[in-house]
Formats: C-alpha cells, structure tokens, sequence
C-alpha cells in the first residue's frame, strides 16, 4: 500500500517527524510540526533542520505556502514549545502568530531558560490559544538527552554492550567480534546516530582499535569521537583519528611531545584532572554537556564501564544479548565486589526487543529520567 502514512492524531505524526531529525539537530532538540486546518486536513509539515537552519514550525510553514495553503485559523500540533528568543534563528512563536493560526498544541514546554514557557506566554498574549501536554512522555523520550543536559548540566549517558547469555562481552584474552549479529551491530550504528558524541577509553582504543563512527546505518552527520586517555597513549595511528569527524581526548596530566603528536592528527586534548591520575568523569561530563553534547553513547570496556557505573553515572543500558555462552570471560563492568545484594545496582527495564537472533536490552537505574 502506497500514499501518505496514517496517524492516530496529528501529534503522532508531529512525533514521527522529529525522530527524522535524529543524526541531524545537535545541539538543538528534535522538533516536529504540523498544521492542520479547521476541517482536519493537513496544510504543512515540517522538521528541525541542522543547528543554524530553520525549526520545525517554520519548515511546516513552508510547506503550507508551497502547497498554496491558507493557515489563518489553523492548530499547529508541535512535540516542544516554540522558541521565544533570537539564537541562530528567530522566534517560532513570532512566526506562528504572524501566520495568524488559532491556536497553538505543543506536546510539552521547552526547559531552556530563554523559552521555558516564554513561548507560549508570547502566543497567548497575540490571541492564540495554547494547550499543552498531549504525548508528553513520548516527545521528552525523544529529547530525553537535550532534557539532561539543560536540566542537570550533563548529557543523557547510555552505556552499550554485547554480550553473551552467561554476560561475557568478550573472551578472556579479549576476543569479543562478532559476540552479536549484524542485525544487532546496525541497531547499534543507530544508537550512536542519536548521539551527540561516542565515547570509548584507551584500553579499547589499544586492544581492537575501533572507528566509532556511523557506517552501517545512513547519517547526516558524524558524532564526536571521545577517549578517556589519562596518560595520553592513543596512537597518532588510531583508525578513530581518521575522517569523518573531530576527535576530543581527555586526558589528566599534560604529556607535551603526546599532545603535539596527537594534535597534529587532528584530535583535541582536554584536561580534566581527578584523583590517582585519573580522568574525571564527572567534569568531562559537565565539559560534554558545555559543548553541547545531548546525548552520549559509550562503547567501552569493563574497566572504563566500571568507572562509570561505579561513580553513578550511567542512564541506560543498551545490551545486545547473543544466544551463546562464552565462559570464561570479561564482565559488562568491573566494579566491585560487593557485600550485600542491597548494595547492588537496580534496574529497571523500559524495553526487551528481538534485533535478529540476538535480543536487545534497555533498561534504566530507577529514578534516573526523573529531573
């Protein structure tokens, strides 16, 4: 069956809308926008462009016009509040109300400072009508990185792994490709599409010498590659050093020769030193969030995933789980060992998917999505 796709309300379509823009908005949230008329036809749609282009209201706009539409009177239906100030581009909610539209459905308010419900105040105050909170759950899940990083000054942390039914993420002398299948290893890609930056730590960088870029699934753009390298012992070589992309090393002491070196491959070097010459994950996280860095996506191994885990600072869990057991072998994270079962890390799960032959596993600390 071929034609425009059906959906139960125009903010589902809205939703759709928005997750196209996934690979393509960062910093900025993924917005979707659609204008419907009185009669229930659809005028116009439209999607958050890159950073600097135009936003989902405005595109929706558009595409009203080139359509010959008339919005005068018109409901726009948009996943997050329209903007309230000048940045890259002008105000939304100055566009909707020279449009002359009716009223106003937003899925939920902008928690940026400079909109957080100036937005609506703004729309309401030209005469629009605004109702707020359709699909809310469904529109924050979609930004839930840009929530974390204005909200808590940190980016969404999703931490991915494969492993084995017994937990193993790779053999005990390290062998760990292929664990999972290619249908699992592209769902993967699709997860670091989302991101913002991908992060792995030197031991990974040493041991399987990884590109972390997006390959098997199509993107706009290339997320940042991250190392945690205390001691600056990433290769000139490293294939993650090669285009696409910028590369961003945080190290804990400054190694000049190593710097030079690395620089002059076209990576970056941060500083951010913590205790026992050790990077500080909690400051690089906070570094992450000023560069705006939504959502970060960690392909590590069992010690820097340790770390991470150790130190509270893991949202979710992306596990692919193979149908094979490996035995011996390393752990997810290396943390520990713990007493008391108490003293365990809860999780909760938020979705069990098959992906192929391997099943994909997400699950979340409790409480941790609620700021």
């Amino acid at each position: 069956m071929t034609g425009t796709p059906q959906f139960p309300t125009p903010m589902h379509e809205a939703l759709a809308l928005a997750e196209q823009s996934v690979g393509l908005t960062e910093p900025n949230p993924r917005v979707g926008c659609v204008i419907v008329a009185p009669d229930g036809r659809v005028l116009g749609r439209g999607r958050t462009q890159q950073a600097g282009g135009p936003h989902a209201e405005v595109m929706a706009l558009r595409d009203a016009i080139a359509r010959h539409e008339i919005v005068h009177g018109a409901t726009a239906y948009v996943t997050l509040e329209p903007c309230a100030h000048h940045g890259r581009t002008p105000p939304c909610c100055d566009a909707l109300i020279e449009a002359r539209l009716a009223r106003v459905v937003m899925a939920l308010e902008d928690p940026f400072p400079q909109v957080a419900g100036q937005g609506a105040a703004r729309l309401r105050a030209a005469g629009i009508a605004v109702e707020s909170g359709l699909l809310a759950d469904e529109a924050r899940e979609l930004n839930i990185g840009f929530f974390s990083r204005v909200l808590r000054g940190r980016p969404w942390v999703r931490m991915k792994a494969a492993v084995s039914l017994d937990g193993r993420t790779a053999l005990a002398n390290g062998v760990s490709q292929w664990i999972t299948g290619a249908a699992a290893r592209a769902d993967g890609h699709a997860f670091r599409r989302r991101a913002g930056a991908v992060l792995t730590g030197i031991g990974t960088v040493l041991d399987d010498d990884p590109r972390l870029d997006v390959r098997l699934v199509e993107t706009a753009k290339q997320p940042l590659r991250v190392v945690v390298d205390s001691r600056l012992e990433t290769p000139p070589a490293a294939k993650l050093l090669a285009p696409p992309g910028k590369v961003l090393i945080y190290a804990a002491q400054p190694q000049a020769g190593r710097e030079a070196a690395l620089q002059a491959a076209g990576a970056e070097i941060a500083l951010v030193p913590g205790a026992n010459g050790k990077v500080d994950l909690a400051a690089m996280l906070a570094d992450l969030a000023k560069r705006g860095v939504n959502e970060l996506h960690v392909e590590a191994g069992h010690k820097l995933n340790g770390s991470l885990v150790r130190e509270g600072l893991v949202d979710e869990f992306l596990v692919y789980m193979a149908p094979r057991l490996l035995g011996v072998g390393r752990e997810l994270a290396a943390f520990g060992p713990l007493e008391r079962l108490e003293d365990t890390l809860g999780l909760r799960w938020t979705s069990v998917a098959r992906v192929g032959d391997d099943l994909r596993l997400i699950a979340r600390p409790h409480g941790r999505a609620d700021f």
